[in-house]
């Protein structure tokens, strides 16, 4: 009896060590794994501001920045990058990330479009589209996002960047008229809504249909982890 006493006793004791061992190993492949996800946080907080600034150095290619009538807003990539900003690494860090953008930029980085810098290019008639780059991310990542952590499917994902979209258009097109009339110009809200919003259309529907594609691969591989 008091062999299998002992017996019963190592057994256990050899439990415990594999016990302690399986999770002090789990322990520490979550360490690696949270480690990993935030190195590529802070790449995606980083990158998609990059991105952006670079897409707009008409310098280098000035056919990436086009001013349309009737007040030379610029056309340009950016909304693309920031729908996939937010699609790529969630509300949280993507507001970060355009908070990020908008303070380097005002510091005097060329970062906005035609290779703009300060904080009078945020006040200036572009500014209110440079604020809804902020304020959308989390409505894109709403849309798309279940409870559970789960991406919904290629209608969200639409509805999500046109949504988009239309936040920074909403913001972006009163400003416009305000700025324009504080300059003195004789604006009706019909004419800012031309100039700030209707011209951009075909543009913004290409862009849209982009981030869909790349955000419909992108969003489920990161929403559970790095948003």
């Amino acid at each position: 009896m008091l062999e299998c006493a002992r017996l019963r006793l190592t057994h256990a004791s050899v439990r415990e060590r594999v016990l302690d061992g399986s999770q002090a190993d789990g322990a520490a492949r979550d360490s690696d794994r949270a480690g990993e996800v935030g190195i590529i946080r802070a790449l995606g907080i980083v990158l998609f501001p990059f991105l952006m600034g670079l897409t707009c150095q008409t310098q280098i290619w000035p056919w990436l920045a086009i001013p349309l009538p009737p007040f030379g807003v610029p056309l340009t990539l950016q909304t693309l990058w920031v729908l996939l900003c937010a699609l790529s690494i969630g509300p949280r860090w993507g507001m970060l990330s355009m908070v990020g953008y908008l303070l380097v930029g005002a510091l005097g980085v060329p970062l906005f479009s035609e290779g703009s810098a300060g904080v009078v290019t945020i006040f200036g008639q572009t500014g209110g589209y440079l604020l809804g780059f902020v304020v959308c991310q989390p409505v894109i990542a709403r849309i798309v996002r279940r409870s559970d952590g789960s991406v919904r499917g290629w209608g969200a994902m639409i509805l999500a960047v046109l949504a988009g979209h239309a936040v920074i258009f909403a913001i972006g097109v009163p400003w416009l008229y305000l700025v324009r009339r504080f300059d003195g110009e004789a604006i009706t809200l019909g004419r800012a809504f031309y100039g700030g919003f209707v011209v951009f259309i075909p543009a913004m529907l290409l862009k849209s249909g982009i981030a869909v594609i790349i955000g419909r691969w992108a969003a489920p591989l990161a929403s559970r982890s790095i948003w």
